[in-house]
């Protein structure tokens, strides 16, 4: 007996390793430190996301932010550029494959910090929500609201079914999962609201998040000063842009048993652009400084952004001030970050992977090749089409009363609204609820703009008998923080006045989502009518290069099918980045929707060098 006793001992013992290795795999929060399979880390961590890089570059940038000498890459999943449309979810095509993300990630040796929201920000079309949302009246987003809740889980349900097996404690690069997202700062501009519904949806959220599958830890991350807001019982808090380290941990502390980790989820090495206003830049030796300092204290820290890239597309969001009613954000999502929109080591990165050598036991990874950049020849314009003509032979909503982009069933682009008069009429337009940007004509001339951004509502209008009033309204991008994200509906979303007299009945709507790239008849275009631009471009060897749009109004820009995004004369972005690989060796289709036609184009410019400060 004493014989098998042993045995069972010994065999105990040599099995010892075994148990301690099963209870301590993957990604923990223990004895107040980050640890991975049982031993401490530091989480020295990038931002950039996947959705604003062209799939075929995500190893290239990966790479870059591993050679600033980074152990981990957060991304935001934003739940609007995977339901594409109510109830068809698209993880696969192009830059929506995440999984592949992740795989690319993994290969690379790096940690993963995921951020699925439901709620994003990051300057992203509506917060990362659907704007179809807003078409449920028993809905109320960011709310302890059934109907809100309901969405939410179906979305994370569909995110967990692409990141499932991705996890640390599965063998994947996921060591992370954020739940919500600046919930403090919401709940002090939403004072309306009372502070026990606040905490039912925080917690509700929280509690969705493990349900669906997603593994501990989770964390929240607002500033330190919102933490009463935003924190929920048993997650980590981590600090939004808090460069002091006492602060730091006594805000932690305060709200996590006494105790760290302490990390700075988003340490901004730059910072947001708005069109209209100056392009904002932060010095390298600020950002080296600030995170020698973490370094010294042992704070883990998340650079927002590491790599911004682009919003590609429709995807740009907005914010809103005293001053402007809305400020939209514009196309590059540059940033002023380490690694620049194209991919391009600037000096602050080269100040930061200093920093980090120093203090890194071995060679950081060697900087990737720079991706080659070229200035094509000009080259010409070879067609063009009006675009309120072409518009116009779609089939018409008719309504009393104008309406929404969300009750027409549109989520973005253009809405042209037409009116006939069968009396004369003049004096003052007035539309309080435009959304965003209008040029406005009569029987078919130019007779001025309306404009959200600058608070310009109303123009002067002479309409004669039997004219016709037209209103081309642009959508440019709902906005994605504050209080007033519940109140993002698109296109001319009140009556419309001329004088005092409400204008009813009988208008017309044309809807221009400009989804899919239009094809070209060419014809004589009148000044000032909105006119589509064809380009034929022929290149022997397809390298990144950038669209100077300087010479040009307002509009978007489409190449082999990819939108680029917006441009505007008034700047401070007035170049588009058009990624190398998204040109092919041979013919090249460039279509550009010109929304003020001020001027004929005849060309199309090229540049090696992006132009992201200039104001007009």
């Amino acid at each position: 007996m004493n014989k098998i006793l042993f045995k069972l001992g010994v065999l105990l013992i040599c099995l010892m390793p075994f148990f301690t290795n099963a209870q301590t795999k993957g990604f923990s929060i223990a004895n107040g430190e980050f640890q991975k399979d049982g031993k401490t880390i530091k989480i020295h961590s990038g931002e950039m996301h996947y959705e604003r890089i062209p799939k075929e570059y995500w190893r290239h940038r990966l790479q870059m932010l591993k050679a600033m000498g980074l152990n981990t890459v957060a991304t935001y999943v934003f739940w609007n550029y995977h339901e594409i449309e109510p109830g068809v979810w698209d993880f696969k095509t192009g830059n929506r494959d995440l999984a592949e993300f992740l795989r690319i990630a993994k290969s690379e040796g790096l940690y993963v910090i995921l951020r699925p929201g439901p709620y994003a920000c990051g300057e992203w079309e509506f917060g990362g929500y659907p704007w179809w949302l807003q078409n449920n009246k028993d809905l109320v987003i960011r709310t302890n609201n059934k109907a809100f809740l309901e969405a939410c889980k179906t979305y994370l349900q569909q995110l967990y079914a692409v990141v499932k097996g991705n996890f640390a404690n599965q063998g994947g690069p996921i060591i992370m999962v954020q739940a919500e997202n600046e919930f403090g700062s919401y709940v002090s501009q939403r004072t309306d609201i009372r502070a026990e519904d606040h905490k039912a949806y925080k917690t509700a959220i929280y509690n969705m998040l493990k349900e669906t599958g997603f593994p501990e830890p989770f964390f929240t991350s607002d500033g330190t000063w919102l933490f009463e807001g935003g924190a929920v019982e048993g997650v980590l808090p981590t600090a939004n842009g808090e460069s002091n380290i006492e602060n730091l941990k006594k805000q932690v502390d305060k709200f996590h048993k006494g105790q760290g980790p302490y990390m700075v989820a988003e340490f901004y090495s730059g910072w947001l652009d708005h069109w209209a206003e100056p392009f904002i830049k932060i010095g390298s030796e600020e950002i080296a400084s600030q995170t020698k300092k973490y370094l010294d204290a042992g704070v883990s820290f998340n650079y927002y952004m590491v790599h911004g890239g682009t919003n590609f597309g429709f995807t740009s969001g907005a914010n809103y001030n005293e001053e402007s009613d809305i400020q939209p954000d514009i196309t590059s999502y540059d940033y002023d970050a380490p690694i620049s929109e194209a991919g391009w080591a600037t000096p602050k990165f080269m100040a930061i992977r200093d920093v980090m050598q120093k203090y890194s036991k071995t060679k950081l990874a060697p900087i990737p090749e720079k991706i080659p950049v070229v200035k094509y020849p000009n080259q010409p314009v070879q067609a063009s089409m009006d675009v309120l003509s072409w518009i116009k032979k779609e089939k018409a909503v008719v309504n009393d009363q104008p309406l929404t982009f969300e009750k027409l069933g549109q989520g973005h682009g253009y809405v042209l609204y037409r009116k006939r008069f069968t009396q004369p009429i003049n004096g003052k337009l007035k539309i309080q609820g435009l959304r965003d940007f209008a040029t406005v004509y009569v029987n078919g001339a130019k007779v001025g703009e309306l404009n959200r951004v600058f608070k310009n509502y109303e123009l002067t209008v002479t309409i004669p008998f039997n004219g016709i009033l037209e209103i081309l309204v642009e959508n440019m991008g709902r906005i994605n923080y504050g209080a007033e994200i519940v109140h993002n509906t698109k296109g001319i979303i009140s009556p419309v006045f001329i004088n005092e007299y409400e204008i009813s009945g009988g208008w017309e709507m044309y809807k221009m989502p400009m989804s899919e790239v239009p094809v070209l008849k060419t014809e004589t275009v009148k000044p000032g009518r909105p006119v589509l631009y064809e380009a034929t471009v022929n290149i022997d060897k397809p390298a990144d290069t950038f669209l100077d749009m300087t010479n040009w109004g307002k509009g978007i820009v489409f190449v082999n099918g990819h939108n680029l995004g917006r441009y505007w004369k008034v700047g401070p972005q007035q170049t588009l980045y058009v990624p190398g690989c998204w040109l092919n060796k041979g013919v090249n289709n460039f279509v550009i929707l010109e929304q003020l036609n001020e001027n004929a184009q005849t060309e199309l410019i090229f540049t090696d060098q992006p132009i992201l400060d200039k104001l007009n």
